[in-house]
């Protein structure tokens, strides 16, 4: 997508109907006077995987090292990958307290795509009329209600107890 180390904006949301439940990402890409989007989501995860799904599927879309101001309305992503993971790494992916870190496997692979980049990480309130944090926010909602056609009652309910057992709850 992106062929040069030119300044790059990226915006992204992650949602979830029920947290856990129903969730998706998405993310906006502008690059000079070009302009990419991309969305997806899953039957059963938590809005803060899919905050980190959206940070991560905007990094893996560009194909060299950029410059980039990357915006999110959420302060888990701006705060954990600006602050917290150095101290998630010093400590084994423990938690001050010593507990595991919650999606560390997110975590980890958000901390790998962004090395590759210099990133300016910018939080911006959400629903306050950003145009592109709204984009986004209308197609995670967009591929969420996809997920809802494509699975049955029956069957979001089955993922959902999958990723609650699964997740330890």
């Amino acid at each position: 997508m992106i062929t040069s180390s030119e300044k790059v904006v990226i915006h992204t949301d992650g949602g979830c109907q029920g947290n856990p439940g129903v969730g998706a990402w998405a993310w906006v890409i502008e690059h000079g006077e070009q302009m990419w989007e991309l969305s997806g989501g899953v039957p059963a995860t938590t809005n803060n995987r899919m905050e980190l799904q959206a940070a991560i599927q905007a990094l893996k879309a560009l194909n060299q090292p950029c410059s980039i101001e990357f915006h999110t309305d959420s302060n888990y992503l701006r705060q954990g990958i600006t602050t917290w993971v150095a101290g998630w790494k010093r400590n084994g992916w423990r938690t001050a307290d010593k507990k595991p870190v919650k999606n560390q496997d997110q975590w980890q692979e958000l901390d790998v795509l962004a090395a590759k980049h210099r990133i300016t990480w910018k939080w911006l309130k959400g629903h306050a009329g950003h145009a592109l944090n709204e984009r986004c926010d209308r197609l995670a909602g967009d591929a969420m209600a996809d997920i809802r056609k494509k699975f049955s009652p029956a069957q979001l309910r089955a993922a959902l107890a999958d990723f609650t057992a699964a997740d330890g709850k």
